[in-house]
């Protein structure tokens, strides 16, 4: 079982504090029985440009520089990229959500979750002004989600706007947990609950569903860090919507007792249009009763003017109560809506603190059982039965299971040797790694390089920096490793330290699957002329003729 590195190391220290705080653990409410384990297949070989974490999430904050520009506005950025956002926002309606769409490309080279995690961060962060800590949390809950929905078109059409869903297709809408599928072949999904929401732009609840959840609930560590901070961020919401609430109801209340004052403005002046109306009755009935008095059908005419103008006050007064009367009424929507919204958020908070602090227990109760396992041993298995691919995978030695497999499933020539961190050969010393030549180079920026391989979590510790041939084999000699790297145009025979750093390479021009002999007297090879020759230990030149 693959751990957190603080459960690991923490373990004994936070024992007694846990078994004084102990809760009981049902295994059955923390493996659910129908949430499929969204585990992501990534490419964890060497590759041949390595671009660093912040180029990567650069990517990101590109894309989200320009949506930022005109967030309020529908629009395609990055077309005929790498990668595409689809800012795909409807004002006109309340009804269900936007999105944004991140689309990656036939071209895309994204080929780890984790450097996919990067760029949808940089974009959240200069899109919406996120802190990179919370942006992080969110493209790690956002990938899971659009996982668990994989090719599931009704959902998303169930819960966003057309403007949404018409963009999105039956095949390719949501995320594949295997890379070689992504480019060409996904439709990421953001969801936002409003794009001028600061922290409540990105849509939480709907990327943290009970499937999602369960889903991470079924990694080894059950994800606790992340959901950790996913309550963290909701808590924070809610403390928003608060204090969005408190304002909203102080402002309907103040906006009720100006109603109040308006409705009195209102009806005086429906009264005087009444009276005024009556007074231009009783003038315009004498007025006909004494057609030819001049008088009369003066004061007739000027008592209506004076009605018709105490009517149209009367009818503003009118509108301004409506008018009034709605901001009131929208004033205390908002103050309840958002008073919802954060006893909502403080709901999903309370639920998953309970079953957070029950996985904890679990995980806390795995790692103490691991400290106390020393029947592990470590070992190949055939992942690739064409091109001989395999992983490390470790092994309990007295029940024949398989505890934990290596992400890294790229392995050439079903050979990995231990390096230990003391001088020497002596078996006794602890195993800190494995070397091996790893890659796959069917891609672009896919390489074949020498690589260290952690002993404990068999995770991709480093790899070299030259390019070593498919068909190298790789030979121990003491402390020192020996391989086929690319020279030029050609092959050389490499050797190296425990570290990967390169000591010599050969000027002699070999075969990339020469096989390698090292003997006391010289390492034995065949160059690229198929002649066999003994290069000379300290320089590797050749010690023999070479015609």
């Amino acid at each position: 079982m693959k751990l957190s590195k603080w459960v690991v190391s923490g373990a004994l220290s936070i024992a007694a504090i846990a078994a004084a705080t102990a809760l009981s653990v049902n295994i059955d409410e923390i493996r659910s029985t129908s949430a499929e384990v969204i585990t992501f297949d990534n490419y964890a070989g060497p590759h041949a440009l390595i671009e660093t974490a912040d180029a990567i999430t650069d990517i990101g904050r590109n894309l989200g520089r320009q949506v930022a520009r005109k967030v309020n506005d529908a629009a395609t950025y990055g077309r005929g990229a790498k990668y595409t956002v689809i800012h795909a926002v409807d004002p006109s309606t309340e009804q269900k959500l936007d999105a944004d769409i991140l689309l990656l490309n036939s071209t895309a080279s994204v080929d780890h979750i984790t450097n996919l995690r990067r760029i949808i961060t940089g974009y959240l962060t200069s899109a919406y002004g996120y802190e990179t800590s919370d942006a992080s949390t969110l493209a790690t809950f956002i990938t899971v989600y659009n996982a668990v929905y994989r090719q599931n078109l009704d959902v998303f059409k169930a819960k966003y706007k057309d403007a949404v869903t018409r963009n999105l297709t039956e095949d390719q809408c949501g995320l594949s947990t295997k890379w070689s599928e992504w480019p060409g072949n996904t439709q990421i999904v953001i969801p936002l609950y409003d794009v001028n929401g600061g922290l409540s732009t990105v849509d939480t609840s709907v990327i943290s569903d009970t499937n999602v959840i369960n889903s991470m609930r079924e990694e080894d560590d059950h994800g606790v860090d992340e959901r950790q901070n996913m309550v963290g961020i909701k808590e924070r919401e809610a403390n928003n919507f608060a204090d969005q609430a408190q304002k909203a109801a102080a402002e309907a209340a103040e906006l009720n007792k100006q109603l109040e004052q308006q409705k009195a403005a209102s009806d005086k002046a429906a009264e005087d249009a009444k009276k005024a109306q009556q007074t231009a009755q009783q003038a315009k009935s004498a007025a006909e009763a004494n057609p030819d008095n001049k008088e009369l059908q003066q004061r007739a005419e000027i008592s209506q003017q004076a009605a018709d103008h105490a009517a149209s006050k009367a009818e503003t007064e009118k509108q301004k109560t409506e008018e009034q009367k709605q901001a009131a009424q929208d004033a205390e929507k908002q103050a309840n809506k958002a008073q919802a919204n954060s006893d909502r958020k403080l709901s999903e908070v309370k639920k998953e603190r309970t079953e957070i602090a029950k996985d904890q227990q679990k995980t806390l109760e795995q790692a103490l059982a691991d400290t106390t396992n020393r029947n592990a041993v470590v070992g190949l298995r055939l992942i690739d039965t064409e091109k001989l691919l395999t992983g490390l995978v470790k092994i309990d030695s007295t029940t024949g299971e398989i505890i934990e497999e290596s992400p890294v499933t790229v392995i050439r020539g079903r050979t990995i040797i231990p390096v230990t961190d003391e001088s020497g050969s002596d078996d006794s010393a602890a195993v800190v790694a494995y070397m091996a030549i790893c890659g796959d180079n069917n891609t672009s920026n896919r390489a074949v390089k020498l690589c260290l391989l952690d002993a404990q979590t068999l995770e991709l510790q480093s790899e070299g920096s030259e390019i070593v041939a498919e068909e190298s084999v790789l030979v121990k000699d003491g402390n020192e490793y020996y391989c086929v790297i690319k020279n030029g145009d050609g092959w050389s025979i490499a050797k190296y330290d425990g570290s990967l750093r390169l000591l010599l390479k050969s000027p002699v021009k070999v075969r990339p699957d020469t096989p390698i002999t090292v003997t006391g007297k010289g390492v034995v090879a065949t160059t690229s002329t198929d002649k066999v020759v003994l290069l000379n230990l300290k320089d590797l030149t050749s010690i023999t003729s070479l015609k």
